[in-house]
This record gives structure tokens, sequence and C-alpha cells, in this order.
């Protein structure tokens, strides 16, 4: 017969509160004591039944996190940050990625509330969060990441999208440029459209400065390699001189096409910039510019977010501000110290 949480505190010589403490809390238990138990724990085999347990607590100590796109550098880094805090507090972080589907993440949403979590964590695909309430209104907390939601009954994580797009078209103006391209989509994702506000706002206090939009089906290397070879394909006075991209993913692809091919030279005829400032940004052939966002502490402060949210604090709205990385792709040179 397997051993029980009985077994493991008759064995260790504590009463079954402590064993369930060492499980569950164990900050609260002495450290001496903490060994005690799980050795015996490793010398019993015991394994706790974590169904039982959640049946009891009405909630598992699990955390789900839906993401766009965990393919992504950059929600790689929230996830990063989430499963470290979240270990911290003896949570299990599940992870689901939406594609950019809204079937995908309710499918998600659905299969996370049947296993009871902790609570989600999630950047929506669109602007409807009636499943979201539903799920929040039956006990389970919801954090929106990478979304500002101080509009709405969730606790929210964000970066300030618009302030990202206006640094990203300041810097291309300031430099000299005056025909500016935007590149990315959906423009349903919220980031997305954000980001072209912000770039549109600058645009506008600058006479003589225009901005083109060149709309992509995704975030994604191909679609930005795509847009590239739109942009190479037409007469060299028909181009911008510079580009601005949704995230650096798409930048990537749009490097790609134009300096591979040898038509394009950047940043000399065209500069270029990204957004998400990933790893792969500094490392690419001419190293990107972008637009930085504090991705690993964004998914830390969410977790701490879920736990004030679970133990029924009021909503709280957490906006960073984004950076500029200035490198080669807009100046020539890397001008960022540390980089």
């Amino acid at each position: 017969m397997a051993a029980g949480i009985r077994d493991v505190a008759a064995a260790a010589s504590v009463s079954v509160g402590t064993v369930s403490n060492v499980l569950n809390a164990p900050h609260k238990v002495a450290p001496a004591t903490v060994e005690r138990v799980q050795a015996a724990i490793d010398k019993l085999g015991f394994v706790r039944n974590d169904a039982a347990r959640q049946l009891k607590a009405q909630r598992s100590r699990c955390v789900a996190l839906i993401v766009l796109d965990i393919g992504n550098p950059f929600f790689t880094d929230v996830a990063r940050g989430a499963e470290r805090r979240a270990a911290q507090s003896n949570l299990t972080v599940l992870f689901g990625t939406s594609d950019d589907d809204t079937a995908r993440e309710r499918s998600y949403i659905d299969a996370f509330d049947e296993q009871r979590v902790y609570g989600l964590l999630v950047s929506p695909v669109g602007d409807d969060l009636t499943r979201l309430r539903t799920l929040q209104s039956r006990g389970t907390p919801v954090v929106l990441v990478d979304r500002d939601a101080s509009s709405t009954p969730f606790s929210s994580v964000a970066v300030d999208d618009v302030a990202g797009g206006r640094l990203a078209a300041e810097h291309l103006c300031a430099i000299g440029r005056r025909r500016l391209a935007f590149v990315g989509g959906p423009r349903s994702l919220r980031q997305v459209s954000d980001r072209l506000r912000g770039a549109q706002r600058a645009v506008a206090r600058h006479e003589g400065v225009s901005l083109e939009v060149l709309d992509t089906p995704e975030l994604s290397v191909l679609a930005g390699r795509d847009a590239g070879d739109r942009l190479r394909a037409r007469r060299p006075r028909d181009r911008p001189d510079a580009v601005f991209c949704a995230n650096d993913l798409l930048a990537i692809g749009v490097l790609q096409a134009l300096v591979l091919s040898g038509d394009v030279r950047v940043p000399d005829d065209i500069a270029l910039i990204g957004y998400d400032d990933i790893d792969f940004a500094r490392s690419a052939v001419v190293p990107l510019t972008s637009i930085r966002q504090p991705s690993t502490q964004i998914g830390t402060a969410a977790v701490e977010l879920l736990e004030a949210a679970a133990n029924n604090e009021e909503p709280q709205h957490i906006v960073y501000q984004p950076e500029l990385v200035v490198r080669a792709s807009t100046t020539g040179t890397s001008t960022t110290a540390g980089d």
C-alpha cells in the first residue's frame, strides 16, 4: 500500500499539519524540520494525492499561462519570469499558445478551467473578454499579460505600446528619415494597433514625413521576409527610407529579404527598427535597433498580481515604459550602453 501523509508524519515525528506545511508552504517550517520531513518522504516514496487536495481546496497549485506565440522569444522570456516567480510560491506553470486564434484560446481557457487552476495569466487575442469575466466570477483569478486592462475588472501588466511606437518613429525622424513604413499585423491584436497608433502620432508632428502601412497576417520571420521582398521589388525611389516593424521577428525577416539579396543596404538605403529587443536582435547580421520591453519582469509581476487577486485584493495595473535601444540597423553603429 502506498504511504500516506500520516505515515510521513509518524516517520518524521511531526504532526500531519507540519507535513502539510512542508508540502504547501515550506517557508513556514524550520529548515531542519523540512529536511527531516523530506527525508521521510524520500524513504517512504510518498507521492501526495493532488486530486484529493484539489477537491478540498477547490483550487490546484497550477497557474495557467496562455500567450499569443510561445515561439516568439519575447513570450518565452515572459514565461520564464512567470515560472521562476511561481516556483517561489510552490506553484507550477502550465503553458498554452493561442497562435492568435480566438477559438484556440477559448479551448485552452475551457481546459484550464476544468483543471481548476489556481489562476489564469493570458495575453488575449482580441477585445472580447466575456469568457474571462465568467471564469473570474466563478472564483478563478485572471491577470491580463502584455495588455493594459485598466477599464476591466482584471489586474494587468503591460508596456505602454503607444509610447513605444512613438519612440520608434521619433528616432527614425530624428536621423533624417522622411518616408516611413510600418510593417505589422494583424491589427486586431491590441499590441500591433497601439504601436501603429504611437508611430502615427509621432509622424503627425513632423512636417514632410509620411507613414505607409504594410499589413502582415502574423508576427513572424516569414511574414517579415515576405514584406521585405515586396519592398525590395519596388523601384528605389518608391521604397520607404525607414521601416518600423511591430516586433523583432518581423524586422529580422525584413532584414533578411533586404540584405541577403544585396540590392538594398541597411541602414544606408533603409533604416530598420523592431520591437521587443529579443536576444536575436543584437546578433542579427546587422544588429537591430529595437524598442525594449522588460519581458522577464512582466512574467514575474503577472504572478505577483495573480497571487494578490487570489487573496481578493483590488485589481492592480502595472504599465512599464519602453526603452529605445539603438544599434547599427538605424545608425550604422551601436550606441546603447551595454550592447
